[in-house]
């Protein structure tokens, strides 16, 4: 552990600590390239007793190669004197500021660059919507060329202490690089090398006195379309010869297989072992570890090994901008772990809002005040939405009472780490439940709130946060089989016959749950009244778990498909308007959708003046919209 916090010479500066926070794209951004006040508090939370080097997220050398309509500019006159402004905030919590330096490429947005991305050569961006690119001219790689070098001046002007040119992860450089994409005739595709070599002179004469930092993926994890270790090797022995003063290394391609460069929490461990080992034999420059590190024994194992000298800690900062403090402190039991679902990061960012966080609604907002008003709350259920109005209300100064239901906390929580992939979502219910267990005095368990408890407790506010409950599907002869709903499966309140299984509805729940009764070598059939399957999931974590699904035989999928009647002889079906008939289930799961559970009775309201409504009780969504429907409710009182 002592390692994590010795200090470290990255060429003429000393850092605090073995920590950086790498280049996360937040969206919280004018589309005019001001910086905005949500990003100054956002790298101030960061920076605050944090990693030695914060890393801000990315900017494009020139306009073309933008990725976000939120991104910060570096391109623009106005850009040094916004630039400086994150720059100061981070300075200010003593700690190093790195502007981080791209262009995407073929992964640039079209509809933010006004046009078709440019690439080396024409190729496919499958991530970016299938994205086809232009092959650069050579005027337009001069241009980007300028753009490294002005853009390496202005981080200098700008007062930032590092720069980290982007040379991996299937953007610009990666693209020359590699010999699957690359097929110019001209000097850039005859030597590889070149437009990197260029980039990183051009860097070096704009900001000469700056230590740099190279960003790569160790592997890109695409053997059809990734760059291969052959066209990487160039890159590390010319970035030893120039240098460069450490090696970033992440993994994957943002066209090609985003599921490693996001690092979703269902892949293994051993391929970035294995990329770690394999840069660290062909380079003797400090590495910096990124990807899932948030977890203390990972960290420490890694330096122990030799595998990294820093680590990058992104996503596990967002859910606690703490951790590095209470790591330091010996407060890992009250740190909010990061489950890497990506569900309120990238899944957020992709439909064009802010970055955000399951577990941590404060994340780039102001500080909660005290209230001046303290009210006597009661919340009634201590699932997601009911345990965050009580963390935040109680620490707007309220006196709070919590009731749950059951003889546990998390509700729906409780049970979505089950799901195959998410085993290390559990960390996070258990980090909510930690604290709410420390902060709140009055926790009341397997009691419901009726108007008993009202009269009793005598609140000035009650949350009604009770969560949601099964659709049930009225469906001919349903009342005849063997039952259960998708949270009784989950919680195991239900034997579970086999080896036919039924699961109706094929949303999220249903998915997941046809994934591990398949896993468990049941035979399943999974319908979905309409497509597409696996609606509300992340698109990533959609996309490999029906990856997962298609390799078990013993798992179907039927979209399109209603159930219409069960039979002595099997089950009647629907699908795209053809009546099929499916041999008979010994068990039938209910996946058809969730509904708000019924609101306050009467006699309950006679009572209470003030009523809120909030989570799934109000309106079925994700545990993201529940987490924050409690902190949102804290800010109005």
């Amino acid at each position: 552990m002592e390692r994590m916090f010795s200090t470290f010479n990255l060429g003429n500066l000393a850092l605090l600590n073995r920590f950086v926070f790498p280049p996360i794209k937040i969206g919280a951004g004018n589309p005019d390239g001001a910086v905005t006040d949500q990003q100054l508090i956002f790298y101030r939370q960061i920076a605050r007793s944090g990693p030695a080097i914060v890393i801000i997220e990315p900017v494009s050398v020139t306009a073309n190669g933008r990725e976000h309509p939120k991104q910060p500019f570096v391109h623009l006159p106005q850009s040094v004197s916004e630039l400086r402004k994150i720059a100061d905030v981070i300075h200010e919590e003593n700690r190093l500021a790195c502007l981080h330096l791209n262009h995407a490429g073929a992964a640039a947005l079209p509809k933010i660059i006004g046009g078709r991305p440019k690439a080396p050569s024409v190729m496919t961006c499958v991530a970016r919507n299938g994205n086809v690119s232009e092959a650069l001219s050579e005027q337009d790689i001069e241009e980007i060329l300028d753009g490294y070098e002005s853009s390496a001046q202005k981080a200098q002007e700008a007062g930032f202490d590092v720069i980290e040119i982007q040379g991996g992860h299937g953007y610009l450089i990666s693209q020359f690089l590699n010999s699957k994409i690359n097929k110019r005739q001209d000097a850039y595709g005859q030597d590889r090398l070149l437009f990197a070599r260029e980039a990183i002179s051009k860097v070096n004469a704009g900001s000469p006195d700056i230590p740099l930092i190279l960003r790569i993926s160790g592997n890109e994890m695409s053997p059809e379309f990734g760059v291969s270790g052959e066209d990487l090797l160039p890159l590390l022995q010319f970035a030893e010869d120039k240098g460069i003063h450490a090696i970033h290394v992440g993994m994957g391609n943002a066209c090609f297989s985003p599921a490693w460069y996001f690092h979703h929490a269902s892949l293994p461990d051993k391929p970035q072992v294995d990329a770690l080992a394999w840069v660290r034999e062909h380079t003797s420059l400090p590495l910096i570890a990124a990807g899932r590190m948030g977890r203390k024994d990972k960290v420490v194992q890694f330096l122990d090994d030799g595998l990294t000298d820093l680590v990058a800690l992104g996503r596990p900062l967002l859910a606690d901008n703490d951790l590095v403090e209470k790591w330091h402190n010996g407060l890992d039991d009250r740190i909010n772990y990061c489950g890497y679902c990506l569900q309120g990061c990238l899944h957020r960012m992709k439909s064009g809002v802010s970055l955000g966080c399951n577990l941590n609604p404060e994340i780039g907002k102001p500080a909660l005040e005290k209230t001046q008003n303290p009210l006597n709350v009661l919340i009634a259920g201590g699932g997601p939405a009911g345990m965050s109005a009580a963390l935040y209300l109680a620490k707007r100064g309220h006196q709070i009472t919590l009731a749950e239901k059951t003889d546990h906390l998390g509700g729906q929580f409780a049970i979505t780490w089950q799901a195959p992939g998410k085993e290390k979502m559990k960390q996070g219910l258990d980090s909510i439940e930690q604290n709410v267990k420390r902060n709140i005095d009055a926790i009341v368990m397997n009691r419901s709130v009726d108007a008993d408890l009202v009269k009793a407790v005598r609140p000035d506010l009650l949350v009604w946060a009770i969560g949601a409950i099964q659709n049930i599907p009225d469906i001919h002869g349903l009342d005849a089989q063997h039952v259960m709903t998708s949270i009784e499966y989950f919680q195991g309140e239900k034997e579970l016959k086999g080896p036919r299984v039924l699961v109706i509805g094929a949303g999220r729940a249903g998915v997941e749950i046809a994934e591990k009764l398949g896993k468990a070598g049941y035979e399943v059939v999974a319908t979905k009244r309409t497509d597409p399957i696996g609606s509300m999931m992340e698109m990533i974590t959609k996309k490999l778990t029906l990856m997962r699904l298609e390799q078990m035989e013993n798992v179907k999928l039927m979209p399109h498909t209603t159930v219409k009647d069960f039979t002595d002889d099997g089950v009647q079906i629907e699908q795209d308007g053809k009546t099929l008939a499916l041999e008979p289930f010994q068990t039938v799961i209910l996946a058809s959708g969730m509904r708000p559970a019924a609101g306050p009775g009467e006699e309950i309201k006679r009572d209470v003046s003030r009523i809120e409504i909030i989570g799934d009780a109000r309106e079925v969504q994700d545990i993201f919209t529940a987490v924050h429907a409690g902190y949102s409710l804290a800010l109005n009182y």
